[in-house]
């Protein structure tokens, strides 16, 4: 047996000697999973601001099936952690976990159980016994012990685990639920997180949200993301996703990365599994989802809800189940695009007002409930400074990788005289064919950054991703690359306040633009666009709708040779 290793400080035997800050209780988080430590991790600094008389130790528990990811979790958070074993070594005055299957040693230092998602809202595997239970409740022994403390965030919530777990009585508190205080208070810098996450003005951000296990969205439909991608318009739509942490932790970041490759390469945003997908949220305009609390999160915010897998571990009598019986489904195998439009369009406001009241009750005061809870269990005064307020949330990463090819769909029609150019992208990534064919034309278009050569090399337009820095420059690239790739028909980039098209046979269009910034694969779309329909291509102007988003008045020019 290999003898435990020294305990260091801020706790252990004789600790006070090498300590700085002279603490006069020890607090100490279990952490046990990802989303658990995740949780305590976003609500603690605003409860101990300011105070060095609480000393904080993270205890790890490796347990777990999904304590994966918690080191490092801890590590990058710079937290003091001790090995689980060693719990039982020191003087804790209180334990804090938002995991409440935790075996904590003997003795008669309170345990304060936080939810890591909404109330007790799903029957979760038993890790103990080939059995489920319901998420959130402690172990009995814990109860009969008279050490528990569980967070709830509605009155009902104690009245329902009263009725399905009698010894939780007396052993709830009414706190409300910080996530969603963060989320509310935050509402009012949408526009700075569509921003930081690549949605542009008109767009409509989905966001695809999945909580873990079998009867999930993720997996019982993993391509509806790619789906998704394909069937929504680029220039009209973004497409995120939000994986519970649990499925992160079980599988590995490189396994669902993998799994979702293809959407990846379309453009699918993956927010990481801590913290970024709150803002993500706030930033979306409609949620796919399923029975997990990101969904009933999204419906409490108010954003219309689509549910794509509903499963029957869903709590009767619960939010949670409520808002399954009244949220429209998505069909996976129907028009994705037909029913996004109609649930954004029919969409009620306060549809699910009443689902919001049952899962949350006195917003806005949670970490001001929470604060006063764990220095009453600490047995220290509250410090004298105002009761924290949810903070704003920080913009979310950026989506990780640009969509480098498209499916270019465009119809030329004429309107007062002038030529009316409509053009629909899809990623090529998520379009099974891009055969040119008679109109509405279709044609493949790639940037000279994609990496798959056979779309490379397949591609009738290249766009240069970064604008050329001279005419010159960007006459250099327009020749080169047409040589280099003799499949194409036309080079585009940008030049100055416009873009330089070049054709195969020589010719090079000079396009400006009014209104909204295009990009040159934009102006490149309606040049072929008139190339394909006979249009002339000098001292012309065209009308280019991007789909349903916007149009703008484009001139083009033929340069002199």
């Amino acid at each position: 047996m290999h003898p435990s290793p020294p305990l260091r400080v801020p706790v252990g035997h004789d600790a006070q000697r090498w300590s700085t800050f002279q603490a006069r209780r020890t607090l100490v988080v279990a952490a046990r999973t990802v989303t658990s430590t995740a949780r305590v991790l976003e609500s603690l600094p605003a409860l101990l601001r300011d105070d060095t008389r609480v000393s904080v130790v993270f205890a790890y528990d490796p347990t777990s099936a999904f304590d994966n990811g918690v080191l490092e979790l801890l590590h990058d958070s710079g937290c003091r952690v001790m090995p689980w074993r060693q719990l039982g070594e020191i003087h804790a005055d209180l334990i804090v976990s938002a995991s409440e299957n935790i075996d904590v040693p003997d003795g008669d230092c309170p345990v304060l159980v936080l939810p890591h998602g909404i109330g007790f809202q799903k029957f979760v595997p038993d890790s103990r016994a080939r059995r489920t239970r319901l998420s959130g409740v402690v172990p009995d022994a814990l109860l009969e012990a008279g050490r528990a403390w569980l967070a709830v965030s509605h009155p009902d919530q104690e009245a329902q685990l009263l009725a399905s777990h009698p010894k939780t009585a007396g052993r709830t508190l009414l706190v409300g639920d910080p996530c969603f205080d963060e989320l509310l208070v935050s509402a009012r810098h949408r526009d700075a997180y569509r921003e930081a996450l690549g949605v542009g003005p008109g767009q409509r951000l989905v966001m695809v949200s999945s909580t873990w296990g079998p009867t999930s969205l993720i997996g019982r439909e993993p391509e509806l993301p790619a789906r998704l991608l394909a069937a929504l318009p680029y220039d009209e739509y973004r497409v995120g996703a939000i994986v519970h942490p649990n499925v992160w932790s079980a599988h590995g970041s490189w396994q669902l990365r993998t799994a979702q490759a293809t959407a990846l390469d379309a453009g699918l945003s993956l927010m990481p599994p801590v913290h970024s997908w709150r803002p993500a949220l706030v930033a979306a305009d409609l949620v796919v989802g399923d029975h997990g609390s990101v969904t009933l999160y999204g419906a409490a915010l108010d954003k219309p809800v689509l549910l794509a897998a509903f499963g029957g571990d869903a709590v009767p009598g619960t939010a949670g189940a409520d808002l399954g019986r009244i949220a429209p489904r998505l069909d996976p195998a129907g028009d994705l695009r037909r029913q996004i439009e109609d649930a954004v369009r029919s969409h009620e406001p306060q549809r699910y007002a009443e689902v919001a009241r049952r899962a949350f009750s006195d917003s806005g005061q949670a970490l001001a409930r929470l604060r006063t809870a764990v220095y009453q269990l600490l047995r220290l005064p509250e410090p004298p400074s105002r009761p924290p307020a949810a903070p704003i949330l920080l913009p979310p990463d950026p989506p990780s990788a640009a969509v480098t090819s498209w499916r270019v769909i465009t119809a030329v029609a004429e309107h007062a005289g002038q030529p009316v150019v409509t053009v629909q992208r899809f990623p090529a990534a998520v379009c099974e064919d891009w055969a040119e064919g008679p109109g509405p034309y279709v044609h493949l278009a790639c940037t000279d950054e994609e990496r798959d050569p056979r779309l490379a090399e397949s591609a009738s337009v290249v766009v240069r991703a970064r604008p050329a820095a001279t005419a010159a420059g960007a006459l250099d690239w327009i020749q080169n690359t047409l040589a280099r790739l003799p499949g194409s028909g036309l080079a585009a980039t940008g030049a100055g306040a416009g873009w330089l098209i070049g054709l195969r046979d020589g010719r090079v269009v000079e396009a400006t633009a009014t209104g909204p910034a295009l990009d040159a694969g934009l102006s490149a779309a309606a040049v072929y666009g008139c190339l394909r329909a006979g249009r002339p291509l000098d001292d012309t102007m065209v009308t280019l709708r991007v789909g349903g988003l916007r149009d703008a008045d484009v001139v083009l020019r033929l340069r002199p040779r």
